[in-house]
């Protein structure tokens, strides 16, 4: 049996526990809206036709942020389109996807449905077929009290309290080719800047996100981040990551080990920004907003949006279901964003309801939940306090793009009542038999594990119950000792009081 010996002090901490970490999306896209979130005429839609059985989901995930309305879709988005009267709202062609957007659902019920879930909104703003102008109009709409133009007209949408929306993405994905108004590093960083400028005398409070590269794959990584950042540099707090894993043709181990590519991102991002302020000479820090991540096999038949004359509302799009391994992927995908919790500022898992999502919504049928639901719903309700640095010995992989990795990785949290220890065995077939050193004086609280023989099984609307976390009993604690074994290709979480 292979071992691996963990080490975790509470005097050793990375930083605090950002409850925005665990945040999440909605956009414009396939079925997340309409029939995800919104579906009136269903048997359990509530009087302002969102589902409840989705809502309930949601809370019990542990959503903290939501980003909305996109997404490639906010790049040709015309935010006005979706306010006033629903029956006099146009309805428009989303080129991003290939549909047709009826404009139902906007801003309104947008944040009537945040209220419901009890989640903090995350807008963005369209940069790519607009500008600085309509920035402000929508800002002037969601945060001015009253007494201007589009303030006035919230109040009369009846709205008559402002939203108070705190944090603002400048656009999406700026630098690729596939945007509607994909634009250079330069000609981004120019608007950004003047947009972010703008809407700070409109609310000088504001948190504001620059687009980062769309993915560390990109051919102009690193040179974009910083030529945006030496624009908006003093105008903006955050620069967005991208990143999307999928099983490829190097096989299921590789994938199990995608995590690393991640950190490795944040460490490239949080660099090229450290960069920039030496150069600078500022103190000033930039945060990352990892504001899309996920496991998305984007070459399946579900992610090709209709072509032609077929422009259809709410097609089944990016409806990937999700296999044992992916939920291990994404549960380590959380290690790594909490572990660089001093730069990783906010996050958003891509997407929330059907569309490469955690929770499922049948239209008129029943909802259920996804196997990379459990990962994420146990860390946003454990994960407490500080994040600590945890020091890992063992047994390692081979990966072809990394070299020799970890097979287990982990992450600590720690407050003053309890501890909690994510961990996951990217081993594709070998257990680990898992030593970590706590502190003094703690009790065990609760040891689960998320695994299964077949690791490609996948839940559905019939059976969403067969894998899900179950009792470690290999669990035990004798003193400062801790020991448990952990299954090949498994997520876990053991849970310490004090």
């Amino acid at each position: 049996m292979s071992t691996a010996r963990l080490v975790m002090n509470p005097a050793f901490t990375v930083g605090p526990v950002r409850r925005r970490t665990f945040g999440s999306f909605v956009e414009h896209l396939g079925r997340c809206v309409y029939t995800g979130i919104y579906e009136p005429g269903h048997e359990k839609a509530d009087e302002d036709g969102f589902r409840t059985d989705v809502l309930e989901l949601v809370r019990e995930l542990g959503v903290s942020t939501v980003r909305y309305p996109g997404g490639n879709f906010v790049s040709g988005y015309r935010w006005e389109d979706g306010v006033g009267p629903v029956d006099q709202r146009p309805q428009r062609l989303d080129l991003a996807w290939h549909s047709m957007e009826p404009n139902t659902v906007g801003t309104d019920e947008f944040m009537t449905w945040a209220g419901k879930a009890g989640i903090e909104p995350m807008m963005a703003v369209n940069l790519g077929t607009r500008g600085v102008q309509e920035a402000l109009d929508v800002l002037e709409y969601c945060n001015v009290p009253g007494g201007s133009h589009w303030a006035e007209q919230r109040r009369a949408n009846g709205a008559d309290e402002p939203y108070r929306v705190k944090m603002w993405c400048l656009g999406n994905e700026m630098d690729g080719p596939w945007q509607i108004g994909h634009k250079t590093a330069e000609e981004y960083g120019r608007v950004a800047a003047e947009t972010a400028r703008a809407m700070r005398m409109i609310d000088p409070g504001l948190e504001l996100v620059a687009c980062g590269s769309s993915s560390r794959s990109m051919p102009t990584f690193g040179e974009w981040e910083r030529t945006v950042l030496t624009e908006a540099y003093d105008q903006v707090d955050m620069i967005s990551a991208h990143a999307y894993y999928w099983e490829k043709e190097a096989g299921l181990q590789e994938f199990l080990v995608s995590a690393e590519d991640m950190d490795r991102f944040i460490a490239a991002v949080a660099a090229t920004a450290d960069t920039v302020a030496a150069a600078r000479k500022s103190d000033k820090v930039i945060g990352i907003s990892f504001d899309e991540w996920n496991v998305w096999y984007q070459d399946r038949t579900p992610s090709k949006p209709p072509t032609g004359d077929d422009w259809p509302v709410a097609p089944r799009l990016l409806e990937d279901n999700y296999t044992v391994a992916d939920a291990v992927v994404v549960g380590n995908l959380l290690i790594s964003l909490l572990r660089h919790t001093d730069r990783v500022w906010s996050a958003s898992q891509a997407q929330l309801v059907n569309v490469i999502a955690p929770i499922m919504a049948e239209p008129e049928g029943p909802v259920w939940k996804q196997t990379i639901f459990h990962p994420f719903a146990l860390t946003a309700a454990h994960a407490k306090g500080d994040v600590l640095r945890v020091i890992i010995d063992g047994s390692t992989i081979d990966s072809a793009e990394f070299g020799p990795v970890q097979a287990v990785d982990a992450v600590a949290t720690w407050d003053e009542a309890e501890g909690a220890i994510f961990l996951v065995n990217r081993h594709e077939t070998d257990t680990v038999s898992v030593t970590i050193e706590v502190p003094a004086g703690c009790r065990l609280t609760e040891a689960v594990t998320l695994n299964h023989d077949d690791p490609r099984w996948q839940a559905g609307p019939d059976d969403d119950t067969t894998v899900v976390p179950r009792p470690n009993t290999s669990a035990a604690l004798d003193g400062q000792t801790l020991t448990l074994e952990l299954p090949a290709i498994s997520w876990s979480m053991v849970r310490l009081s004090r």
